[in-house]
């Protein structure tokens, strides 16, 4: 079978012509440059393409990141700059990828999806080009999560400015990994609570939400899974863009990923137990219902009973089998104290069997 992939061609445009997706932003483009080594660092806010396409002379590692994919003419100038192929170029507009890794032997392309909290997940692709001594990275809108690289590229912590680019390649894929953990912990404290209102309250609008959640893991699932084979072909032995001491590293985000795959299986279960809870707590519930229903009708039907046959008001000369009320004085405290009576001794009855 053959499978055709999807590319952003316009009718009659030649293959490997590139156009904007639909969905794309239509706002400016952003351009930043990092260029950087041990002693010196520069950073920048290009008004111009000119301005971080001068960096690629440099000697020193250099990371240039842009804020929209809209600009198709910019990304064509950028991968004839560096050299990158076209196909890697088309699924970078291509929004829809899944996280995965292709080896272009002078680069390797990088696509993740950036997940960050904002009271839903919100997610988008980065798409990383990594070659030597640059990194690029395209990002659908402004907003991201690598401002704790950026503390410590400005502030020399660690070993990040001593490294090449395969370690700031890195230390961006580490942070993409590391965004899931606190994505994770809403989850866990909102499974908590959802966990009580479905013992306490089985209402339709909890039941919505554990639908909602379910299908959050999901996604979260589907961005993690893929996630773990990219890092893990990172960490194996087989480019030389990525040196054997970076790779020690990789094989720890590999953990990483690791560790948040068996935190969404675990939540993910949770999950469907809270749905079988919710079945069980409605049918219980149910169940109560019918039991308190049956008793009230238990109790009435004695009492329909007795007030039927004391409602046969005969009155015959000839009959001895004449009504209380008719002749009796007491007739009617007596009906009612044997109403009385016997919903009591049914209550105490129900109450040694307990079903009360």
């Amino acid at each position: 079978m053959r499978f055709l992939r999807k590319r952003y061609h316009e009718p009659g445009t030649a293959p490997g012509t590139l156009s904007a997706p639909e969905s794309a932003s239509t706002g400016p483009v952003s351009v930043t440059v990092i260029d950087y080594d041990a002693s010196h660092l520069e950073e920048k806010q290009c008004s111009s393409l000119e301005e971080a396409l001068a960096y690629r002379e440099t000697p020193r590692t250099t990371w240039i990141n842009i804020d929209g994919i809209h600009d198709v003419t910019m990304i064509q100038r950028i991968g004839e700059h560096f050299g990158l192929h076209p196909l890697s170029l088309e699924d970078v507009l291509n929004t829809g990828q899944r996280p995965k890794l292709e080896d272009y032997e002078t680069f390797q392309f990088v696509v993740m999806k950036q997940l960050q909290w904002q009271g839903h997940i919100a997610a988008e692709q980065l798409s990383l080009f990594l070659g030597p001594r640059f990194v690029i990275t395209f990002q659908e809108r402004p907003g991201d999560v690598f401002d704790p690289v950026r503390d410590r590229l400005r502030k020399g912590k660690g070993r990040i400015r001593k490294m090449g680019s395969d370690y700031l390649a890195y230390a961006l894929l580490d942070a993409l990994v590391d965004e899931f953990f606190p994505i994770l912990e809403k989850f866990g404290e909102r499974i908590e609570d959802l966990e009580e209102r479905v013992l306490e309250d089985p209402a339709r609008e909890t039941l919505e939400e554990v639908r909602d959640v379910k299908r959050d893991l999901l996604l979260l699932r589907r961005a993690a899974w893929p996630t773990r084979e990219v890092i893990n072909g990172l960490s194996r032995e087989g480019s030389s863009l990525v040196r054997k001491e970076t790779r020690v590293f990789l094989r720890d985000c590999y953990d990483h990923t690791i560790q948040i795959m068996d935190m969404i299986e675990t939540f993910r279960d949770l999950t469907a137990g809270m749905l079988e809870t919710y079945l069980s707590s409605v049918s219980n519930r149910m169940n109560e219902i019918m039991k308190v229903l049956t008793i009230m009708a238990a109790i009435f039907i004695p009492l329909t009973f007795i007030a039927g046959i004391y409602g046969m008001n005969f009155n015959s000369q000839r009959s001895p089998w004449n009504m209380p009320e008719l002749d009796w004085y007491w007739g009617y405290p007596f009906a009612i104290f044997l109403m009385i009576s016997t919903v009591v001794a049914m209550l105490v009855y129900f109450r040694r069997k307990k079903w009360l």
